[in-house]
């Protein structure tokens, strides 16, 4: 009979872990893993990678949640392989063949144009192998049961692109993209234009706003860590909010704020605000002034304002 299994003792995490996403992972099955190596109560991702896509993944603990919207909505940069002359069902090395055609002789000047052709706005039809929902479901179950729904095209921005040939059936794209852009679309709709089509056979996110690549820890490196050092490898919470304005608040100030009071002061007009109490590990939250006003936004409990400065003393 097998022995009962243990249960693992969760507690308070307040940081962002960068990490590098592994391939054949769901960001949802890299998050679960990671949250049961830190006992964490509390966690979640900011922004889904396929588990064919490897690269930077920030997880938010704790207080951290409240902010990870705002690396929902940060561009992100991506490497990836097309192999031209063979599409998929899927637009990756994953779905069946559905179409295969010769590769034309690539001039460099055709990839200069593709490449001034696909950068800034366009616009793109998601694909059906996507989490997109329809009516209240999501895209890829519709292509798992066979059916082919309307989409509408989104506009998305493409804020820089490089495109350079690996040899004769493979292109190397890079790319730095605004939110909700789809890289498998992309290099498709590439080869497209290139007359041959195609598919993704790698994809790496190598930066996610101002996270790179080379800042995160691996999924075998931090299950080889000791607890303390998995704890050291969090970033702080503030992590997520840089370019904010830093604005600090006396003991009373901060009290009222954090009851979700407006202060009044000498601020300028400004959107993005972190807030902290005079000791400067203490984030107390987000805020924007107008007005001379500083009018709160997401706020910390307490309670968790006090683990982070517990942990971090």
């Amino acid at each position: 009979m097998d022995a009962p299994r243990t249960r693992v003792q969760r507690r308070p995490v307040h940081g962002v872990l960068l990490l590098d996403k592994p391939l054949g992972l769901s960001s949802n099955q890299a998050l679960q893993k990671c949250k049961w190596l830190l006992r964490a109560d509390k966690a979640g991702h900011t922004g889904t990678l396929d588990p064919l896509a490897t690269g930077v993944l920030p997880l938010c603990f704790g207080a951290a949640t409240k902010f990870g919207q705002m690396q929902l909505e940060a561009d992100k940069t991506y490497e990836a392989t097309i192999r031209l002359g063979v599409k998929t069902a899927t637009g990756d090395a994953e779905g069946e063949v559905v179409a295969e055609r010769p590769v034309p002789d690539i001039a460099v000047h055709q990839l200069a144009d593709i490449t001034q052709r696909f950068t800034g706005p366009i616009r793109q039809v998601p694909p059906m192998h996507s989490a997109l929902k329809k009516d209240g479901k999501a895209l890829y179950e519709y292509a798992r049961a066979g059916q082919e729904v309307e989409r509408e095209a989104r506009d998305v921005t493409v804020r820089s692109l490089s495109l350079s040939a690996i040899d004769d059936q493979h292109l190397k794209l890079v790319a730095q993209v605004t939110k909700g852009t789809y890289i498998r679309t992309l290099g498709e709709d590439i080869a497209e234009a290139l007359g041959c089509g195609g598919h993704l056979t790698s994809l790496r996110r190598i930066a996610s706003g101002q996270f790179r690549a080379d800042q995160c820890v691996t999924l075998p490196a931090l299950e080889a860590m000791a607890e303390d050092a998995r704890l050291g490898a969090l970033l702080p919470v503030d992590a997520l909010l840089a370019g904010h304005t830093p604005v600090t608040l006396d003991a009373d100030n901060a009290g009222r704020f954090l009851s979700g009071l407006r202060r009044r002061g000498d601020w300028p007009d400004g959107e993005h605000i972190a807030v902290y109490g005079r000791d400067p590990r203490a984030l107390l939250g987000t805020a924007h002034a107008k007005g001379g006003e500083l009018i709160p936004g997401r706020l910390l409990a307490p309670t968790e304002i006090q683990q982070i400065l517990q942990t971090a003393s």
